[in-house]
């Protein structure tokens, strides 16, 4: 006896999540097209729905859900530098926010050229203003997700003078953070485009570099110094090298006093 075909596997409606293009194309789920009016709708979405903000960017109103998107970006880093700012306090409370406002959205302003260029050459439909929110998109999950992260960062921030330490750790969270952002454009180009070519893989790398060395050249964005910005320039492993090093010559000097 033959047995009967198998039936595909019933997806409840609203379970469907970042990884299921291969169910159903954006919009099939009514919740998904539900209008994103503002910055707090644009909120709920990117942290619960992600699939109505990609479906939105394919809309007539794609220009209204990039601006929520950017301006989410912009309160969040503020928030997040000014309590990196508290590390050191006095004009790093104010010049802090403004570097990472402006190192986040000049990164990606200057590696969005390439990304839309190699999601053509990967075959993405998509047009130039989607893969601008699809940016967007990882501008915002990055910093809210920062956000998340502050109160331990103003801790440490409250209870060690190591500039080194602090670097660290702001780092380590920015990476985590900037993670599950990639996971937003990833899922974005599986829906235009199927797949994340091995171009846009390579764009993943650059951009994560950009931002690295964008912190560099704003520098200091952790402790404090005599001009806004740096008047040497310097390939960001090389400051990370010289900031150990002069750390470690300062941590010596102070335990050769101690025991004198």
């Amino acid at each position: 006896m033959n047995e009967p075909n198998p039936q595909p596997p019933v997806i409840p409606p609203g379970t469907l999540n970042l990884g299921d293009s291969a169910y159903a194309p954006l919009g099939s789920n009514p919740n998904e097209q539900i209008p994103i009016t503002g910055i707090l709708t644009a909120f709920e979405a990117i942290l619960r729905q992600p699939r109505r903000v990609l479906f939105h960017l394919t809309q007539a109103n794609a220009k209204n859900v990039i601006g929520a998107l950017l301006m989410i970006f912009v309160i969040a880093s503020v928030i997040y530098g000014f309590v990196a700012g508290t590390f050191s306090g006095h004009d790093q409370l104010w010049a802090a926010p403004a570097k990472v406002v402006l190192g986040l959205f000049i990164s990606a302003a200057i590696c969005l050229p390439s990304l839309y260029i190699f999601a053509c050459l990967n075959g993405s439909q998509a047009r130039l203003y989607e893969v601008a929110g699809l940016v967007a998109g990882l501008l915002a999950l990055t910093t809210i997700l920062l956000i998340g992260f502050a109160p331990v960062a103003w801790i440490f921030s409250q209870s060690t003078d190591s500039v080194v330490a602090m670097g660290v750790l702001h780092l380590s969270f920015w990476f985590i953070a900037t993670c599950f952002g990639l996971r937003f454009l990833d899922s974005g180009f599986r829906h235009f485009s199927g797949s994340f070519g091995v171009g846009i893989k390579i764009w993943t790398v650059i951009f994560l570099l950009v931002v690295l060395q964008m912190t560099t050249a704003l520098r200091p964005i952790i402790g404090r110094a005599p001009t806004f910005l740096p008047t040497e320039k310097k390939f960001f492993l090389s400051h990370w090298s010289d900031t150990v090093s002069d750390s470690n010559k300062a941590a010596g000097k102070k335990s050769d006093q101690d025991y004198r």
